[in-house]
């Protein structure tokens, strides 16, 4: 952590460059001393926020200024206003607790809220029980970066996200801590930007959710105990690399959704414990690589919508069942993964499977069409079914299969 803020103190300084007769301005709390500091400063000063209780809004900061806080002091919307409002390039904010921000029908409120500006850093902030965390609108080349994102609304329809971003490109979203929003991150219309070491847990819906945003990339995060983990939609050339889906749990939760996306990576990720731990429906040339599977209730759902998928060097362990799908067409690939199941052999012990795995297993086939039929699960009745089904295949989609199984796990 300090690392990272000191590289944004010299990243601040280098902004800061160029600015003739820059000051500092030391600003306490007392009646619109914020108000008055922002309306004194000129392009390329630097606010120095002391300790203590701000009962000012609409904070507008229409000029290039530094604004950091000692103590972190509190900036209080009353539940009734939002708080900063960002207009002009290069403007960093860090150190500040922006709280208590209101709601409102016609606007989305936020602690901060950056309109059609670029190359704004926030680092280092605490964002209490605001309706919106962060917004980014039209925004460009933008970090936010360490900041503590909060809210006790625990329901989806007064409460908003944690980090939103809409049409914007260029975005560094990093080692952010958001829990208790509607969705933690939510991207629409966001390009060519970048999510990494974040954590996003507890949130009522979502902790990642992108729509129509592509070649983006999203690395090293963890998405935890959310209504549902992580959703991608119509969207194209998202890289999912190194993140963790933990105990996204519930009816018709799932630790990561793909809903018509294409030409898209999945790779070195860990889904674990989800209900669902990756749900296909519609998607076009997706690389599911060296991932591990572990204790789901379905490892992967791949819907017959699904073409051009190819899973290769995955571990499935502990899972219920391995995969399911609703059709009896498979239009994707399943090449030399490993799976716990299977009990072929390996005369020739060069570590793959002499005979294929057939990974849909028939009561996930039924379970498709009749949930219900849920509460059998692990009977004698089930067992007998899988073992017929393996003498005399009739129900399995019999394309859906994994040729070169392996029979040990995969090192990821």
């Amino acid at each position: 952590m300090k690392y990272a803020a000191g590289i944004f103190w010299i990243w601040i300084l280098l902004l800061s460059a160029g600015e003739g007769n820059c000051t500092e301005i030391r600003v306490v709390p007392g009646a619109n001393s914020l108000h008055r500091a922002i309306s004194k400063a000129v392009p390329g000063d630097t606010l120095i926020i002391q300790a203590g209780l701000y009962r000012e809004h609409e904070l507008i900061i229409d000029k290039k200024l530094a604004l950091i806080g000692t103590g972190y002091p509190q900036i209080d919307g009353e539940n009734k206003y939002q708080l900063l409002l960002v207009k002009a390039d290069g403007v960093s904010i860090s150190g500040l607790q922006l709280q208590h921000v209101g709601k409102a029908s016609m606007t989305d409120m936020a602690g901060i809220k950056i309109v059609g500006a670029k190359n704004i850093a926030i680092f280092n902030n605490r964002l209490l029980n605001n309706t919106f965390g962060v917004y980014l609108q039209n925004a460009s080349q933008c970090r936010v970066i360490n900041n503590l994102i909060h809210c006790d609304v625990s329901d989806e329809v007064n409460g908003g996200n944690g980090i939103h971003a809409w049409k914007s490109d260029h975005l560094t979203i990093e080692k952010n801590t958001v829990y208790g929003q509607r969705d933690g991150i939510y991207f629409e219309f966001v390009t060519d930007s970048h999510i990494s070491q974040n954590r996003s847990f507890g949130n009522s819906r979502y902790g990642l959710h992108f729509m129509f945003s592509h070649r983006d990339t999203y690395t090293q995060n963890i998405f935890q105990d959310n209504g549902a983990g992580v959703a991608v939609m119509y969207s194209k050339g998202v890289v999912m690399r190194d993140n963790l889906f933990l105990h996204n749990w519930g009816d018709s939760s799932y630790g990561l959704l793909l809903k018509e996306i294409t030409d898209s990576y999945i790779e070195h990720n860990r889904f674990v414990k989800n209900t669902v731990g990756l749900h296909m429906e519609s998607t076009t040339r997706i690389e599911v690589k060296r991932n591990l599977f572990q204790d789901n209730g379905w490892a992967a759902r791949v819907q017959a919508s699904c073409s051009g998928g190819d899973f290769t060097g995955n571990n499935f362990i502990g899972n219920s069942f391995d995969v399911a799908t609703n059709g009896t067409m498979m239009l994707n690939t399943f090449n030399r993964n490993y799976w716990d199941k299977y009990d072929g052999y390996d005369l020739n012990r060069n570590n793959v499977g002499d005979v294929p795995y057939y990974p849909v297993s028939v009561y996930s086939v039924i379970t498709e069409k009749i949930p219900s039929a849920m509460i059998l699960y692990h009977s004698l009745l089930s067992d007998i079914m899988d073992q017929v089904e393996k003498v005399m295949p009739t129900v399995i989609p019999d394309k859906l299969k994994d040729e070169e199984p392996l029979m040990k796990k995969i090192k990821l």
